[in-house]
């Protein structure tokens, strides 16, 4: 008699990449996979994380020598591959590795054709892995056809279609849509806020990138 398949459980990772260093770092305890490029590692170390926590640091390592290198070499991944990011092959990575959910800090900040870079990265992933960027500004990412959002009265909420999306409805925002058309040609929904606690979202087809923001008043 065969033996039923056990259900695998999906991990959570958290991921620090080259972008601007968190202000604050996460509580790493409730992750089940931790991970940085090289870049990273620098900031992780100047910032005082526990770097004997994480699992694998990606990169071409030119910039690691000395004890570092010795001390931590059994958690490097070697990631020459051009065509690639940095960010795009860490994702591969982590999926490969079991995460259903990557926690990404370092996605923003400095050069900003990384930051379009990193969207356009996190887009291309959206059906396999669900991704949450966060900074010192807001939290981002792409959402479902419909999503509920809850504790948010008085944030700033800002839906930006990429590169449009369709039939758009919401409550609990200050400036609501009714089945409204957005577009990056022609009508994008940022700076909005949460006038109540509950905000939900719905649109019928397209994609949308939230950006969940700090207190708007």
């Amino acid at each position: 008699m065969l033996e039923s398949n056990k259900s695998v459980k999906e991990k959570r990772a958290l991921l620090f990449i080259n972008g601007e260093p968190p202000e604050k770092l996460p509580v790493f305890e409730s992750y089940d996979l931790i991970a940085c490029s090289d870049g990273a590692f620098h900031y992780l170390k100047s910032l005082g994380f526990p770097l004997k926590k994480l699992d694998f640091i990606f990169g071409d390592f030119d910039s690691h020598s000395g004890n570092d290198a010795l001390i931590y070499q059994e958690k490097f991944i070697y990631t020459p591959d051009q065509d690639k990011t940095d960010f795009e092959k860490s994702l591969e990575i982590l999926k490969q590795k079991g995460a259903a959910t990557v926690d990404v800090y370092g996605g923003s900040g400095g050069e900003m054709d990384h930051f379009l870079g990193n969207i356009s990265v996190a887009f291309s992933f959206k059906n396999r892995l669900e991704i949450r960027f966060y900074d010192e500004f807001s939290t981002y990412y792409f959402i479902p056809k419909f999503i509920s959002l809850k504790g948010v009265r008085n944030k700033m909420i800002s839906l930006y279609p990429f590169p449009a999306a369709e039939r758009i409805t919401t409550s609990g925002l200050h400036w609501p849509l009714n089945a409204d058309d957005l577009s990056i040609t022609s009508r994008i929904g940022t700076r909005n806020f949460a006038s109540e606690d509950e905000v939900t979202i719905e649109y019928e087809s397209g994609d949308l990138l939230i950006f969940i923001g700090k207190q708007y008043l």
